[in-house]
C-alpha cells in the first residue's frame, strides 16, 4: 500500500509570494480551511472543516510546526480522527519551495499514513491539489 503523498505545482509568482500562502492563516485559509496557524516552531494550531464520519474524521486536524526554513521549507505534524486523544491519522507535511527561472516549484511531501488510512490517502491526494488550485487561482487574481 501507498504510504505517502508526493505532488509538485509551478507557479509564476515568487517564492515570498507562494510562502505567505503557507504561513499566513488568512491567507490559508483562503486555499485550504479556517485554521489558527501562525509561523512559530512548536506551535500547536488546527485545521477545521465538516466532518467526514466515512473517513472516520471528525473535521478537526492537529497539528505542530515542527521546522521551519523562511521562504524555502515548513514542516508540521497532521494528525486527525474522531477523538483528539486517540488519532487515526497521524502524519508529517512537507512544503518545500524551491526558486525557478520563471517562478516557484512548490513540492509537498505528506509521510505517516498506515494501512487503515487508504481511504483517508486516496481522498487527500486529490483534494491537495484541488486546494493547491484554489491557491493558485488567488494568487493569479492579485
Amino acid at each position: 500500500m501507498k504510504k505517502e503523498i508526493k505532488r509538485k505545482w509551478f507557479y509564476t509568482q515568487s517564492p515570498e509570494d507562494v510562502w505567505e500562502y503557507l504561513t499566513k492563516a488568512d491567507l490559508i485559509e483562503k486555499w485550504l480551511m479556517p485554521n489558527d496557524f501562525l509561523l512559530k516552531v512548536n506551535h500547536e494550531f488546527t485545521y477545521t472543516t465538516n466532518p467526514i464520519p466515512d473517513l472516520g474524521l471528525s473535521g478537526v486536524f492537529y497539528c505542530k510546526i515542527l521546522e521551519i526554513i523562511p521562504l524555502k521549507k515548513l514542516v508540521y505534524s497532521w494528525a486527525g480522527g474522531m477523538d483528539k486523544d486517540n488519532p487515526t491519522l497521524n502524519t508529517i507535511v512537507e512544503w518545500t519551495l524551491e526558486s525557478k527561472e520563471n517562478g516557484t516549484e512548490l513540492s509537498l511531501v505528506h509521510t505517516g499514513f498506515k494501512n487503515e488510512n487508504a481511504s483517508i490517502l486516496d481522498a487527500m491526494y486529490n483534494g491537495w491539489d484541488t486546494h493547491i488550485q484554489n491557491m493558485i487561482k488567488d494568487l493569479n487574481s492579485k
